[in-house]
């Protein structure tokens, strides 16, 4: 497949590969270029909320609404979970960090300088 600035081929999504990169126009697993990724679109907040849901009651502080690039968003989500001492993981634009850490991580990303919200209950 060529590579070049966009996908010729038009393919977003496959039921085979998920979601595919518009820059190279391979599966975003695969993909080398990491453009498929784009800041999410917002009001300039990062939103620092709760779930416990289709997780068997336990919980997992989510964070959405960071505007970095991929690398930068991979290094802030490692930063979030060395300082909340826990596991955690990167899903389509949304940091998600094992546990109830939402005190400590609203902190965290003040002192970074985002406008930070609680979002949810």
């Amino acid at each position: 497949m060529k590579r070049s600035g966009q996908n010729h081929n038009g393919i977003v999504y496959s039921t085979e590969h998920g979601r595919m990169c518009p820059a190279c126009g391979r599966a975003v697993a695969v993909c080398e270029c990491r453009s498929a990724v784009a800041p999410p679109a917002g009001d300039g907040f990062v939103r620092v909320g709760l779930e416990r849901s289709g997780r068997k009651g336990k919980a997992v502080t989510v964070i959405t609404g960071v505007a970095l690039d991929p690398e930068g968003f991979r290094a802030l989500a490692k930063q979030i979970k060395e300082r909340c001492g826990t596991g955690g993981t990167v899903k389509g634009g949304v940091i998600e960090i094992q546990g109830d850490h939402r005190d400590r991580v609203v902190r965290e990303l003040q002192d970074k300088g985002y406008g930070v919200r609680r979002s949810g209950g």
